[in-house]
């Protein structure tokens, strides 16, 4: 029986317009009914994913900023933040790399230095709590940090995620989409997060389902017992992995949770 359900937004539940398909209300509302925990599972900061889903967030467990942080009704539950001085050194490091625009991602608040389009409107198009400060120096320090994102304007995979590891060897450096990067401590995924909450909740690998298209998405798939990719998902990814559902244009997340509802929640 499936308990529990955790899935990628970008991607891979929302559209290409990157937008929240409003079919999926319902449907969390009657997975709640049949006891299975529905959860958001993204490099998005907790304040936008609680605006997203608000008509239902008090009955979801959200795993955000890419797994460094998991809340429940307001309450942090898990949190493995990122240490002053590797922050400091991650910004001085992505700063050195030209085209390559940093966000220090904050457990209430990012921060970025740059309006320049289209970073900005990208940043505040994810990140809800969003603050424009003249010097990112200026604000490490303020709150613990989840992760270090970066706007690549060159193809990440080739560009930031090929620069910065070598750079930031005691950092965990993930492609987050075809223009992002994430940086965290090592410890800190989706995967992680996964692990905390099967065991916060009593739940066992094979009675959890998760969907995402990215390689920051790969721990938590690895976590649940059933895994599923969108068509679109990024082919490395896709290597790793048998099962797909139809894109994210498609509506495949959509389809496949309207199939457990259908089948009692066996698979």
């Amino acid at each position: 029986m499936i308990k529990l359900i955790a899935t990628d937004l970008d991607g891979t539940l929302l559209d290409e317009e990157k937008r929240l398909p409003e079919k999926i209300f319902g449907l969390i509302e009657q997975l709640h009914e049949r006891g299975i925990l529905f959860a958001p599972a993204s490099g998005r900061q907790y304040a936008n994913l609680k605006e997203l889903f608000f008509p239902v967030w008090e009955k979801l467990v959200f795993l955000c900023e890419n797994g460094a942080l998991v809340k429940y009704r307001d309450e942090t539950l898990y949190l493995d933040p990122v240490p002053i001085p590797a922050v400091r050194q991650a910004i001085a490091q992505i700063r050195a790399i030209p085209r390559l625009f940093p966000m220090i991602c904050g457990v209430d608040c990012t921060y970025i230095e740059s309006d320049k389009e289209p970073f900005y409107s990208y940043a505040l198009r994810s990140y809800t709590r969003c603050t424009l400060v003249n010097d990112l120096d200026e604000v490490i320090g303020r709150e613990p940090v989840c992760k270090i994102a970066i706007f690549d304007e060159l193809p990440a995979a080739q560009h930031c995620y090929a620069l910065l590891p070598q750079r930031l060897p005691h950092l965990r450096t993930i492609l987050s989409g075809d223009d992002w990067c994430d940086v965290s401590v090592p410890t800190a995924d989706k995967g992680a997060a996964m692990r905390f909450v099967r065991g916060y909740f009593g739940l066992k690998k094979e009675e959890c389902v998760s969907f995402g298209d990215q390689m920051n998405d790969l721990e938590m798939l690895l976590e649940c017992g059933h895994a599923f990719l969108p068509e679109n998902a990024y082919p490395p990814l896709k290597e790793r992995f048998l099962h797909t559902v139809p894109s994210n244009a498609e509506g495949g997340v959509l389809r496949k949770i309207e199939e457990i509802l259908q089948t009692g929640g066996i698979l």
